[in-house]
């Protein structure tokens, strides 16, 4: 039976900051700003970044976007099963960058599941831009910290490989 990961507390911090980061950024953009009441309104913070209101029905790249209550329910179930997965791994992960990374994915899904479910969309904001080129669909502090986590996973897999066997362990024959 595997142990509980020795790091879950410090990736339930970091899930946590993140998730409460993300929705504070939504009630600034919401409340003192009232971006919401202004569509179409932006306001320019530099050259390359504005906050520009949009209401993200679908998931990522606005995929599968529908208003309907079905589709809403639909991907607040998808969204939080995804999130217990992600849960379950980080209380078994023992590396400390996989539950970071674990962690911010979590942190992600809970704050657009909030909007999800308390608004019937997702809040995005953050418009980041090269003149009229726009590398990205307008996003929030959620959507960062998951592509930030699944970026660090990936990496994560893909430089450190499979871990060597520890001293005086003897490979399995398969």
């Amino acid at each position: 039976m595997s142990q509980r990961s020795p790091h879950l507390g410090f990736g339930l911090l970091v899930a946590a900051v993140a998730f409460i980061l993300d929705q504070l950024a939504k009630w600034v953009v919401t409340v003192p700003l009232s971006l919401e009441t202004q569509p179409g309104r932006s306001i320019e913070f530099t050259s390359f970044f504005n906050l520009t209101w949009a209401q993200n029905y679908g998931i990522s790249l606005s995929m599968f976007s529908d208003q309907s209550p079905t589709t809403r329910w639909i991907l607040v179930a998808v969204t939080a099963a995804v999130a217990l997965g992600v849960a379950f791994w980080m209380t078994r992960e023992k590396a400390k960058g996989d539950v970071i990374a674990l962690a911010l994915i979590l942190g992600g899904a809970l704050g657009n599941i909030v909007d999800r479910v308390r608004l019937g969309y997702v809040v995005d904001y953050a418009d980041l831009h090269i003149g009229d080129f726009r590398p990205f669909m307008i996003f929030n502090v959620a959507d960062a910290c998951i592509t930030i986590g699944v970026v660090l996973l990936v990496a994560r897999a893909l430089l450190l490989g499979e871990k060597a066997p520890a001293a005086g362990a003897t490979p399995s024959a398969e």
